[in-house]
């Protein structure tokens, strides 16, 4: 699924489960997220820059410049405490979110 796909708001909310750990760079960030979901999620990169800037000028990611495994010099990404706090919040209400479509994707009306 590119990124495109992905419905409104669940892109961003993934970024910041993917820096939850430590600080990534984009592209360990998009790699992170297809192995997560087994392939599925495959973000473009048109797609998650704009996201991890945007997630920026909100207060919720923080960057920072450093060197890759290999060497190269990229922007380093990390939560910052009101990004910890949104990705709680959000993932509380995706779970409950979920739930409810599940629910009625199951039902047996309809």
């Amino acid at each position: 699924m590119s990124g495109s796909d992905i419905f409104t708001g669940t892109l961003d909310i993934l970024i910041l489960k993917a820096v939850a750990v430590g600080p990534l760079h984009g592209y360990a960030i998009g790699r992170w997220l297809r192995l997560q979901s087994d392939d599925v999620l495959d973000i473009d990169e048109g797609v998650l820059y704009p996201a991890l800037h945007r997630l920026g000028r909100r207060g919720l990611l923080s960057a920072k410049w450093g060197q890759t495994d290999t060497g190269r010099r990229a922007r380093f990404y990390a939560l910052t405490p009101d990004g910890r706090e949104q990705l709680k919040s959000e993932k509380t209400r995706w779970t409950e979110y979920s739930k409810a479509v599940h629910s009625v994707l199951q039902s047996s009306e309809g």
